[in-house]
């Protein structure tokens, strides 16, 4: 992630109008009648702000202003979906802010990396494969998954490696393949740990997957 001496002043109001846009949209299509009438809801949804604030606690730092965690938002979009799983990154993004480990100028630009991107592609991921209905258990945890979270890593750091170079801050990698190393390097570790906690959820706790189609993807073999 970013602090705010890597940014312009452009790019932290406009980064930050379009992520407080996208937050209030996600927390007026949440239903919340529902999340305060259903306890195990409430549990899955602070325990993903736990989960989150956590993960992103384990991170590596530059003394150049950049930062380096894993995001997890896949794994939690699937869970709660999107305006949910949007609710949750950003009290955790909140909590990381006024612990001072994240710089509050730079809330917007950080929230559209960390939290926006991702869960855009792990939305776009899921929709599309919806379109086939598939029955195949592993489509779900490969696509939706693995693929979706490694996706949405490589396009946060294109992102990322696109506001640094708007701002100056960055010079292009020197060769095709120094850029699709760095894509390499963020995709497989991020793509495992989303792809794993999915697996884990849809074996052992489908019911608290919001997306998941248990009717469909876990029914029982058709006997002639």
């Amino acid at each position: 992630m970013l602090s705010a001496s890597l940014l312009t002043t452009t790019q932290i109001v406009l980064s930050l109008l379009l992520y407080g846009g996208a937050l209030l949209w996600a927390l007026l299509r949440i239903s919340w009648v529902e999340l305060v009438t259903d306890s195990r809801r409430q549990h899955l949804f602070f325990g993903s702000v736990f989960a989150l604030f956590v993960l992103w606690l384990l991170r590596k730092e530059f003394d150049n202003g950049l930062t380096f965690h894993f995001l997890g938002l896949t794994v939690v979009t699937l869970m709660l979906d999107w305006p949910l799983a949007l609710a949750a990154s950003a009290l955790a993004q909140l909590a990381l802010v006024l612990l001072g480990l994240d710089d509050a100028s730079a809330l917007g630009a950080n929230g559209l990396l960390r939290i926006l991107i991702p869960v855009l592609v792990t939305v776009l991921m899921s929709q599309m494969l919806e379109r086939f209905k598939p029955t195949n258990l592993f489509l779900y945890i490969f696509i939706s998954g693995f693929f979706a979270a490694a996706l949405g890593a490589v396009a946060t750091m294109l992102a990322g490696m696109g506001l640094l170079a708007w701002s100056g801050q960055l010079a292009p990698p020197n060769s095709l393949a120094e850029l699709v190393g760095y894509m390499i390097m963020v995709m497989f570790p991020e793509g495992f740990i989303n792809g794993m906690g999915v697996a884990a959820l849809v074996v052992f706790y489908p019911d608290w997957v919001e997306t998941f189609d248990t009717d469909r993807y876990l029914q029982e073999p058709f006997d002639e």
